[in-house]
């Protein structure tokens, strides 16, 4: 636990702005997955409720990666955020 802390406690000092992202993305795809999973077979499994927060968690991904100056990260979110976007755009659109 104290190396789990101390490597917290680091990306926290290395880049606060980044921290704060990637936290909030990180909390949005959790609830998303959570979501798809734990309710497979009942209103999880409408996209309304699950791709949103994937879409909102790719997109603050992307941002903490850009401002962590991570390359693979933020090409990795890039493209989750645009095929989360098609996705948007087939269940609202």
């Amino acid at each position: 636990m104290k190396t789990l802390k101390k490597f917290l406690i680091k990306s926290y000092y290395d880049n606060k702005m980044a921290f704060y992202y990637e936290m909030a993305s990180t909390i949005s795809l959790i609830v998303a997955s959570s979501i798809l999973t734990f309710a497979v077979t009942g209103v999880g499994t409408k996209p309304e409720f699950y791709v949103p927060g994937y879409w909102i968690g790719s997109v603050l991904g992307f941002i903490g990666a850009y401002y962590r100056q991570s390359t693979w990260v933020m090409i990795l979110c890039i493209w989750f955020t645009t095929i989360n976007s098609i996705g948007l755009w087939r269940v609202f659109g």
